[in-house]
């Protein structure tokens, strides 16, 4: 399987995916690291893709979302953004309104909780 197809099937299959440098559980990056931290403070079921481990898919998520910087995050299929469009999106609650929207479970609480430490 080429590494566009894997790229394909993982956002195809999964309701919630980052492309990300290294893992949820250990960030090799600190933009990498800020969205898996949201997502994972927030209880978003989510499928992490480590792009360090294969330069293929790495160069192929940037041609595949026409994005040229990593972490990719997808919902339901569709490229959301990177770090800073994520980071603005969740302090503006329209991150939560995606996932109300999308029917992606979340902790509502939580995400008040990133708002009320960044207000």
């Amino acid at each position: 399987m080429s590494a566009l197809d894997q790229i394909k099937e993982d956002v195809a299959a999964n309701d919630v995916v980052l492309f990300m440098k290294g893992t949820k559980e250990m960030p090799r990056c600190g933009f990498s690291a800020r969205v898996a931290g949201v997502l994972n403070f927030m209880g978003v079921d989510y499928k992490d893709v480590d792009v360090l481990a294969d330069e293929m898919v790495r160069q192929g998520i940037k041609e595949f979302s026409d994005w040229p910087t990593i972490p990719q995050l997808y919902v339901k299929g569709e490229f959301v953004g990177g770090c800073d469009i994520v980071t603005e999106m969740t302090l503006s609650g329209e991150l939560d309104k995606l996932f109300d929207d999308k029917g992606v479970t979340y902790d509502k609480a939580k995400a008040d909780q990133i708002r009320a430490a960044n207000a």
